[in-house]
């Protein structure tokens, strides 16, 4: 995987350093590091979320994409709260990897307002009951529970739903949280704290 990767963005003409854990890019890494940082979650000896947190405590504010083959709300919110421009689930196409890295490294100075104003131009696409379905979403509801708040049937979230995640051009929930948290429509304190609180119901009351 690694060795494809760097082929993969060697390809296009990028400048590629490859290392073979999170331990020994650490032990590499300087203050004074330009370009993008491309992280999988898990890792031998040190995973992609704990390197985060290294830089962060080293001051180092690299731009990081995340990839991961077992991507969930919490792991997503607690990436996007530390600062991660991108959360790429497992498998993904080579060319999405390949935009989101460019993307990155066109707006390297942590620059995201295009990426925000794309987003709040989806959001305002979306017609009012996409808007009553979304936060919901977003906040871990399942569609039944959406169905009972909103006092329509489970089709017709499933089909908003549908709409949502179409209009927001979201491939799949995680990315549609992180659009969310950017867009300053949820806070990720939050969204963990209900994700705890929710592990903690007894499953047979559920």
């Amino acid at each position: 995987m690694l060795e494809s990767t760097v082929w993969l963005l060697e390809s296009v003409g990028l400048s590629v350093q490859p290392f073979t854990d999170g331990r020994v890019f650490l032990e590499a890494c300087r203050p004074d590091m330009r370009g993008c940082l491309l992280l999988d979650v898990r890792m031998p000896g040190m995973g992609g979320l704990s390197v985060q947190d290294a830089l962060r405590e080293r001051g180092i504010d690299l731009p990081i994409i995340f990839v991961s083959g077992h991507a969930d709300v919490p792991m997503v919110v607690r990436a996007f709260r530390a600062g991660a421009v991108d959360f790429i689930e497992k498998p993904y196409s080579e060319q999405l990897l390949l935009d989101s890295v460019q993307h990155v490294l066109r707006h390297r100075q942590r620059d995201v307002s295009p990426l925000l104003k794309a987003v709040h131009a989806r959001l305002a696409a979306l017609t009012q009951r996409e808007q009553d379905v979304l936060l919901p979403l977003v906040h871990g509801h399942t569609n039944r529970e959406i169905a009972d708040r909103l006092g329509i049937s489970v089709k017709t979230v499933d089909l908003h739903r549908a709409r949502v995640m179409r209009r927001m051009q979201a491939p799949h929930l995680p990315a549609l949280v992180g659009m969310a948290i950017a867009a300053g429509l949820a806070d990720p304190l939050a969204l963990g704290l209900a994700k705890r609180t929710d592990a903690e119901v007894d499953p047979a009351q559920r």
